[in-house]
């Protein structure tokens, strides 16, 4: 086999793993990734602020409404306006959201954060710049991305710039 095709099998089984648990994910808990994402972020403040998950998940506001919004229709989290300030509105996880949260499987990249953490410095260093050669490679390095090992369309901004 010539090294890009064995570069390009690598790939597709990156690809292949993340999709398998996302499935497993939706399948186990009915959440997807960015969902159960969000939700975390939402338990790290008392009332979070849209633009305080978004800081966290390095998602964009308008994705993370987006996401609250389905969460609120399936009663995982309340919105809650302040009664100090009328302009802000807190997020807060409903029981059934906390226990969706508390019998979730860890999620991918959890894993694979802490088995980056494992390796040696040098190591690490050559992972994050051959893949972002990758990306450049594959005229990726303008996509707008989060630390999320997620398949699929993410926002309605994203599904609009993937068709200019």
């Amino acid at each position: 086999m010539e090294k890009h095709d064995e570069l390009l099998v690598a790939l597709r089984k990156v690809i292949r793993a993340i999709d398998l648990h996302s499935k497993k994910l939706e399948r186990q808990v009915g959440l997807t990734g960015p969902q159960l994402l969000v939700m975390r972020a939402i338990t790290r403040f008392n009332g979070a602020m849209v633009k305080e998950v978004a800081d966290e998940t390095n998602l964009s506001p308008a994705t993370i409404t987006s996401i609250l919004d389905r969460l609120q229709n399936r009663q995982l989290v309340l919105r809650q306006r302040s009664t100090e300030d009328k302009r802000k509105v807190g997020v807060y996880l409903t029981e059934s959201g906390a226990l969706a949260l508390k019998t979730a499987p860890q999620m991918l990249q959890e894993h694979f954060i802490r088995r980056f953490d494992d390796l040696k410095d040098w190591e690490q260093s050559l992972l994050v710049s051959s893949m972002q050669r990758l990306a450049s490679m594959m005229d990726a390095e303008q996509l707008d991305a989060s630390p999320l090992l997620e398949i699929g369309q993410v926002s309605q901004t994203e599904a609009s710039t993937d068709k200019q």
